[in-house]
This record gives C-alpha cells, structure tokens and sequence, in this order.
C-alpha cells in the first residue's frame, strides 16, 4: 500500500511518517465493482476498509442507514474484537479500497498505540446514541 495514499485519509493523517509506514506494509489496496457486497450484516467481521475512493450504501435489516464515500472507513470494529456485522455495506460505484486484515492490526497494535486510539475513539463515536 502507498504510504502517501494513506497519508490522504483523515482516518490516518495525524500518523508519523514511521507509523504510516508500518500501517501502509500492513494495507491493501484493492478495487471492486459496483453491487459488489463489502460486508455482510451477521457474517463476523476481519477486514477493516476505508474508501479511497467510490461510493457504498448501509443498510441494516435491509433499510438504508447510511451513504459513504471517500475518506469514510468501516469494519472498525473487526479490528478491536470478533463481533459478527451490524450492516450491510453495498458498493454503489466503483471502489478503491484500502483493507486491513483484523490480524494486521493487531500485530500493529503494541509499537503503534495511536492506531488502537483513533480506532476506539471511531467505535465509541458510532456507538454513542443519537441525541
């Protein structure tokens, strides 16, 4: 994975140069087609991804949620502990994806510990009722 791709993404940007660099050996990039199915509600969860570029649904219980694009990320919480998917996540363009394996992440987690907080800091956001 290019380090200056990720470097792109705010999900990333606050990273060291070294940091990035372990993260990038770590990331794929790969590109999928429209109508291509990201994630699976109720399938358990490996993979975290963030949008290079392209455009995804959301749906859970087969009703829109929610519309992502470039810069967005999924799939955090794959990357924290083995949870089965609480949505859907549907390609509604073509895509290029940056995907990190729930391993990868975990064999970062001890030399990169701003890596676990920015994740955690995700999750707890998207967890965190609406008010």
């Amino acid at each position: 994975m290019d380090q200056a791709r990720l470097k792109d993404v705010p999900f990333f940007s606050s990273m060291s140069e070294q940091d990035l660099a372990a993260v990038a050996r770590q990331t794929d990039e790969i590109s999928v087609a429209a109508g291509t199915v990201l994630a699976r509600e109720g399938d358990l969860g490996d993979e975290f991804f963030v949008i290079a570029s392209g455009t995804a649904e959301v749906t859970s219980g087969g009703a829109p949620v929610a519309k992502l694009g470039a810069g967005d990320f999924f799939g955090e919480i794959a990357l924290i502990r083995e949870e089965h998917r609480i949505a859907t996540v549907t390609a509604t363009s073509p895509m290029v994806l940056m995907v990190m394996k729930g391993s990868s992440f975990r064999s970062l987690d001890s030399s990169i510990p701003e890596l676990r907080e920015t994740v955690s800091k995700a999750l707890a956001e998207r967890r965190a009722p609406v008010v």
